[in-house]
């Protein structure tokens, strides 16, 4: 069958044909390009006019989709209208006359073309800067800060969703999300891809319906996931046929001939239509496409009809996907099981789908020509299936391919060893660093005024060790303690579990983030909350400049919580408040190791407590060898008091027993590593600038900025 006979495919997917001198049915065109309009948004975002962001990001949206959507219809309603007659239906002409034919059937559809294309084609047509923008939903970021800021929280939801579906690894955007979902008047069902394509929603409902077990509604939703598979195949490969792309030729220097020009440019056509299998495979935000996705909808069928007890439709579904992979041991299976079940002769009269039948001769014919052009011209193409079958590649290529994929494996192989021992030395190398530096870098300024050092690592019999005091006044001390007995919850922290380390105290905690909620809501004095928060800011201040760290840390969990003595359970107690353990390692004292990996924290690097009051019995802190048993320093809490240290193997501790009273101080754990920052304290940092003022800076984080913060939670409390 040659290309002509492809034709009616095309007919069913773009629509019913009209005659070369039929009015167009496109829809008209903006009035303003989607550049102008994306420019515009830009520029009245840094001025911080949102309405202004609104309008032109939305009808940047609308433009470029009108635009795309003409280019489509004109070019699929042009190659309806002039194509020729299927081969063998009429007379072949001389061979003098076929050319002539040829170029008159292109001279007919690009004069279609221009009839019902833009009348300006450069005015409307984006740059591959703005066409990235546009691919990456960039418009949609814009969006969520805007109508944050118009207080359209539900909105801003559903933007910042659709960006970050396309964008899985810009933190910003989770923290930002993270922020919607605790918002009041945001529903989950605000959290919508405004940007989906219709055939991948109706696939992963059809799946999640097959392997919820319910075959109809299955069969519903990935019928219509075909159909809307190939509108969006038949869209795909017509935005394919554009301005032919150099690909590093020097436009005034290519000089090929009339065959070798159009030989050049049909290839890249047809490489991209190709693509196309790729493209409508490829969920957003996701590094790989889904393998076999247009044969898997007939794997998924077959089941679905077949426990639906439709035996027809289920050999029409196993036949289809034989078409593609007919070595298939299990479908063919199957279909023996469907045949004896529905008796030969019925089973014998049903076809493939005929339009599957015609989609893979075309790609096959497809894939034909790009080989040979890949063989003779060296025009590279890359098969995107894996059902191509073998005898379709020339045998040179093959062996050529082969030997490609030989040699990259190896290469490969050798690449990956290389890395893992220039990863092995750089570890070792930042280890002996880090750990030299952590004998010469501590001592520098606390940078608060009354704050003072009464016990350094020397002192401490230890390394990476200070106790410092003067942190808190006494009033300030109070204030943070009434606002632990107003605010704290029984077992917060801990999973609910009231006494997490030992049955014989309680334990009651408040999170920042909770404080401020509360504060804002009017149950606590907003200003206690505020100063908890401050405070968490001073210590971490006072790390990195004692410690002369030359990046800055990042909360990985902060906790203020009061444990107190159960008197009834005081008498005869042997066990210790917090047995000894080491932050970020798993601590095996019998064989003097302690093991970085998870469970552990592995991402904390210092640790702090701030301590509330020293009005109780017992609960000093204290730290060890890596044995547990012998002690090589302690510290007993008092009001404003500050144990900080670096958290490694280097700096075993635990807190002695509450015999008698109450013990609350403020647990600190920080990371160097942005990407482990606390997700609720990111949450906090917004609360607060909203709380106290636009001088604080605005919550939510803008698309100028940069910077990866990656959520994790830890505890584990001193």
């Amino acid at each position: 069958m040659a290309l002509w006979a492809l034709l009616p495919l095309l007919a069913l997917l773009a629509g019913a044909a009209t005659s070369p001198g039929a009015a167009p049915a496109e829809p008209p065109l903006p009035g303003q390009p989607p550049d102008a309009l994306f420019a515009a948004g830009a520029e009245a975002y840094t001025r911080g006019d949102w309405p202004a962001v609104v309008l032109h990001m939305e009808r940047a949206l609308r433009a470029r989709a009108a635009v795309r959507s003409r280019l489509v219809r004109c070019r699929l309603r042009c190659a309806n209208a002039t194509a020729g007659p299927a081969e063998g239906t009429e007379p072949q002409p001389e061979p003098a006359l076929r050319d002539l034919l040829f170029f008159r059937g292109l001279l007919r559809r690009a004069a279609c073309l221009r009839d019902c294309g833009p009348a300006e084609p450069s005015r409307y047509r984006l740059g591959e800067e703005l066409e990235r923008e546009f691919s990456k939903r960039s418009p949609y970021n814009y969006l969520q800060v805007a109508y944050f800021k118009m207080n359209r929280p539900a909105q801003a939801a559903a933007a910042a969703h659709t960006f970050f579906v396309a964008n899985p690894a810009h933190q910003e955007m989770r923290q930002n999300l993270e922020y919607y979902q605790a918002m009041a008047g945001v529903r989950q069902d605000d959290f919508t891809d405004l940007e989906a394509k219709p055939h991948l929603s109706e696939f992963r409902l059809g799946v999640r319906f097959y392997t919820e077990e319910q075959p109809a509604a299955a069969v519903l939703h990935l019928e219509k996931a075909l159909g809307e598979y190939f509108v969006a195949d038949a869209e795909c490969r017509a935005l394919c046929e554009g301005p032919y792309d150099y690909e590093g030729y020097n436009y005034l220097e290519y000089n090929a001939d009339l065959f070798q020009a159009i030989t050049d440019h049909y290839m890249q056509v047809l490489s991209c239509k190709q693509g196309c299998v790729t493209e409508l495979a490829s969920e957003p935000g996701r590094e790989k496409p889904l393998e076999d996705f247009l044969p898997s909808h007939f794997n998924y069928l077959q089941f679905a009809y077949y426990n639906n007890g439709n035996y027809e439709k289920a050999i029409e579904c196993a036949k289809t996907y034989l078409l593609f992979f007919p070595n298939d041991e299990v479908m063919k299976q199957n279909l023996a099981y469907y045949t004896a079940v529905l008796g030969e002769k019925l089973a014998g009269a049903v076809q493939p789908r005929e339009e599957i039948q015609a989609y893979r001769q075309r790609s096959l014919m497809e894939k034909e020509l790009l080989f040979f052009s890949y063989d003779v011209f060296s025009i590279p193409f890359v098969d995107p299936d894996t059902w191509t079958p073998e005898e379709v590649i020339p045998k040179r290529l093959r062996e050529k391919q082969k030997a490609e994929r030989e040699t990259a494996a190896r290469i490969s192989e050798e690449i990956g060893n290389l890395m893992k021992e220039i990863e092995t030395l750089v570890e070792e190398k930042a280890k002996e660093s880090a750990d030299m530096s952590k004998f010469i870098r501590e001592g520098g300024p606390l940078v608060y005024k009354g704050a003072s050092v009464t016990m350094n690592s020397k002192t401490l019999n230890g390394s990476q060790r200070v106790v410092v005091d003067g942190v808190l006044s006494d009033e300030e001390c109070r204030e943070l303690q009434r606002l632990t007995n107003a605010a704290a919850s029984a077992g917060d922290g801990y999973r609910g579990k009231t006494s997490p380390h030992t049955p014989s105290e309680t334990f009651y905690g408040v999170t920042v983030l909770k404080a401020l909620k509360l504060g804002q809501e009017g149950k606590v004095p907003l200003r206690s909350a505020h100063l908890y928060y401050n405070v968490t800011e001073k210590v971490r201040h006072m790390m990195e400049s004692y410690f002369r760290l030359e990046v800055p840390l990042h909360f990985s969990y902060s906790h203020l919580v009061c444990r107190t003595a159960i008197d009834e359970k005081q008498e005869g107690r042997s066990d210790n408040s917090h047995e000894v353990h080491v932050d970020n390692c798993i601590l095996n004292a019998e064989a003097l190791v302690c093991l970085k990996e998870p469970p552990a924290y592995t991402f904390r690097d210092y640790s702090a407590i701030l301590y509330l009051n020293g009005d109780f019995e017992g609960g000093a802190f204290y730290f060890t060898e890596l044995d547990a048993k012998t002690e090589t320093a302690q510290v007993q809490p008092q009001c404003g008091r500050a144990v900080g240290f670096s958290s490694g193997s280097e700096n075993p501790h635990g807190v002695k027993a509450v015999t008698k009273g109450q013990r609350c101080a403020i647990a600190l754990w920080f990371t160097l590593d942005p990407r482990h920052s606390e997700r609720e304290r990111v949450q906090a940092d917004d609360l607060v600038k909203m709380l106290f003022g636009a001088e604080e800076g605005d919550s939510l984080q803008e698309p100028e900025q940069e910077m990866p913060v990656a959520v994790t939670v830890g505890k584990d409390e001193l």
